[in-house]
């Protein structure tokens, strides 16, 4: 089924698919390093010096200054040898999990043009895919980075949260909000890694700062989470399940089947709670701006940032609860040598266009699924699958906290040839 006419590669080719704000933007590294000779877009909401980040929307650009100096994180790379080449485009401030930008339009998902390519880093997943970048930036705050590389057949990474520096980037809600990365090529993906959280993985624990050595013993224990398993159609679920069995440790005597939720709640609850906490430092970050400006926003967007805003967070001590022991319980469960498997996403990216309840269901099982690692905190990394029909879909696994760097090692290991071509 098509949504319409498709567009021409070279067509395509010569839009750069629709991935980029302004290819013109460009940065050379700034020292040699394990990076050289590569390149990388980055999302429409970090700090460039002398530029003016978009944050997907006229109003947010026509209200705000150019850059007074450029995102650390961003320098980070450029020490390390990477060439920053274009700025990518983003659903309106980060809130949407689509792609779909009704000021800019949707940049082109190169694995399946009549699809969405995910949201809100949808630029950069698209210029990762098309092959215009070796790895692209993002943020992951809902599952920003982990579902549209699902979407458009790439690696992604959520980190720790906090593990990678977010100054300099636009906030959306600070507690979920994540600096994540993709690219085509597991060992370019550790390698950013590497880059970016260097040998020491800093946190912050009760308002200092403390150093974690991540050379620990390796991962022994390994679950699978029913729940998650459940939200996929069955040939989705059994290709997924395929791919997690030629792995040495996920025969079936090697893994344990969980059940991630307390007997009376459901990853539902779970999102629901994820959506109020967030929508509440949504309203906080934005709402001065949102009164003073009156941005126009295209559908979708606009309702949800009204919600967010008509939230008392008087009533939100339930999800803080939920979202407290969510963490304690996952974190005890993992520790520092145990993995948790589940989907990416529910199966393979939506049509164009697709509206109603159709649209509403597909979400809410995305969102079950990404705020496993949004309400606990924890790593993440996504691994794309080739369906038969060529459409990609995503396999997750999920750290303890501070295993980041030795999460990204086993995975490029595991997967050392590309999953999906």
């Amino acid at each position: 089924m098509s949504t319409g006419p498709k567009k021409s590669t070279d067509a395509l080719r010569s839009n750069h698919w629709g991935a980029y704000v302004n290819v013109e933007v460009k940065l050379p590294a700034t020292r040699s390093g394990p990076l050289n000779g590569l390149t990388f877009a980055v999302k429409d909401v970090f700090h460039i010096q002398g530029e003016t980040s978009g944050a997907g929307n006229p109003d947010w650009l026509r209200t705000h200054e150019p850059a007074t100096s450029t995102a650390p994180a961003l320098l980070t790379l450029l020490e390390n040898g990477a060439n920053l080449e274009g700025t990518t485009q983003t659903d309106e401030l980060m809130y949407s999990l689509n792609g779909e930008n009704a000021h800019y339009g949707t940049p082109t998902n190169p694995l399946a043009s009549d699809r969405i390519p995910g949201g809100s880093s949808s630029g950069s997943a698209v210029a990762a895919a098309a092959g215009l970048a070796n790895f692209a930036i993002g943020t992951d705050t809902g599952g920003s980075v982990r579902i549209p590389s699902s979407y458009c057949g790439l690696y992604g990474f959520r980190p720790t949260h906090g593990a990678v520096s977010a100054e300099g980037v636009i906030p959306l809600a600070h507690s979920f909000d994540t600096v994540g990365w993709m690219s085509k090529d597991i060992t370019i993906l550790r390698n950013v890694g590497n880059v970016l959280m260097k040998e020491r993985l800093l946190l912050k624990e009760n308002g200092s700062q403390i150093a974690t050595d991540l050379n620990m013993k390796p991962f022994t224990q390994f679950f699978i989470a029913t729940e998650a398993w459940e939200l996929p159609e069955a040939e989705d679920c059994s290709l997924l399940l395929s791919t997690l069995h030629k792995i040495e440790e996920w025969q079936p005597e090697g893994y344990q089947t969980i059940n991630l939720t307390e007997p009376a709640e459901s990853l539902a609850d779970w999102s629901a709670a994820f959506r109020v906490l967030q929508g509440l430092e949504i309203a906080n970050e934005h709402s001065d701006w949102l009164t003073k400006e009156r941005p126009t926003f295209g559908p979708g967007i606009a309702e949800r940032f009204e919600w967010a805003c008509s939230l008392e967070k008087s009533a939100s001590e339930a999800e803080a609860e939920l979202r407290a022991r969510v963490q304690r319980n996952l974190v005890n469960l993992l520790g520092e040598d145990g993995l948790l498997a589940i989907p990416t996403a529910p199966g393979p990216a939506p049509l164009l266009g697709l509206k109603g309840p159709e649209a509403e269901a597909y979400r809410a099982k995305t969102m079950q699924l990404s705020c496993i690692a949004g309400l606990s905190g924890l790593p993440q990394v996504t691994v794309p699958v080739l369906r038969p029909d060529g459409l990609p879909i995503g396999l997750s696994f999920i750290g303890g906290t501070k295993t980041d760097l030795k999460l990204l090692d086993w995975t490029a290991k595991q997967f050392a040839e590309e999953v999906c071509r």
